[in-house]
Parts: structure tokens; C-alpha cells; sequence
């Protein structure tokens, strides 16, 4: 059995305190995180909610052009991937580097991680942000692996 956690948002508030609580569960140990949702579901928007509740002060935008952003203002280093304009070839130039995004007192958000054909073998949690019917966004927590599934498990009470 998955160990899964759903969660609608129905506000940007609702969002809010979804990102707080998993900003606190993922400050101390830091987290590998993949991102799945269509254009404007709100992943960056949660990724940008979870920074400022780890203390980020920078502002926190798409990595879409860049590939990658970083942000060292906070007690934990927050980084901010995104693979959609890598796709196929360009994701194999890169895998090694997140691999070492996924070690240690870090969190690392991947957008857009379906581009990586499986490249990401490594423990993480998958968050896929959908809308529902009344624009609400419905946030889906996964772990993949056990490192993580006490992220889970507290999201659940």
C-alpha cells in the first residue's frame, strides 16, 4: 500500500498553511522533492510558500530559463529545478548533479520532474498538484522510499 496524503486548497491561504506544515517537517532533515502538475497548478507558488516559510528572503521565481535556482538566506539551502526545457537529451547532462541536490541538509523542488524518464531513482517525495472542479488545487503527497515516509504519515494528523 502507497503511502499517500491528499490535500484540497481551496484558497491561497489554504495553500499557505499546507507549505508551512511541510516546511516544518522538512526543515531539520532537508528533502529531494519532485513536482508534477500542468502549467499553472501551482507548483512554484507552493515551492515559493514552503522557501518563505523557511526563511528565504530573496524572491522566489520560476526556474523555467535557468534551470536552476538557488536560495542560501534561509537556515536549511533551498534549491529550485526545473526540467521542462531540458526534456529528453538535456536531462542526462544533469543527472548526476541532482543525485548530489539529493544528499544531505538540503531541499531540493524539481518541476516538471516527469522529464526525467525515470532518472531520479533516488528517495524523495512526489508532490502532484492538480485543480478540481472549483479552480481549487488539490495537493497529492507521496513517498518514494522510506526516508521520507514519516513526512507522510505527520501531513496525515
Amino acid at each position: 500500500m502507497e503511502n499517500i496524503f491528499a490535500q484540497k486548497c481551496i484558497t491561497l491561504e489554504d495553500t499557505k498553511k499546507l507549505a508551512e506544515r511541510f516546511a516544518e517537517l522538512v526543515k531539520e532533515k532537508g528533502c529531494f522533492v519532485n513536482l508534477f502538475g500542468e502549467i499553472g497548478a501551482g507548483k512554484t507558488a507552493f515551492v515559493r510558500l514552503v522557501a518563505e516559510s523557511l526563511g528565504v528572503k530573496e524572491k522566489v521565481t520560476s526556474p523555467s530559463f535557468v534551470i536552476l535556482n538557488e536560495y542560501h538566506s534561509a537556515s536549511i539551502p533551498v534549491y529550485h529545478f526545473d526540467l521542462y526545457r531540458l526534456e529528453n537529451v538535456g536531462i542526462s547532462t544533469i543527472t548526476e548533479e541532482l543525485r548530489e541536490y539529493s544528499e544531505g541538509k538540503k531541499i531540493t523542488f524539481v518541476e516538471w520532474a516527469e522529464f526525467s524518464q525515470g532518472e531520479l531513482p533516488f528517495e524523495r517525495i512526489e508532490i502532484n498538484v492538480t485543480y478540481d472542479d472549483d479552480d481549487a488545487r488539490i495537493y497529492e503527497f507521496k513517498s518514494v522510499g522510506h526516508k521520507n515516509e514519516y513526512i507522510i504519515e505527520e501531513l496525515k494528523h
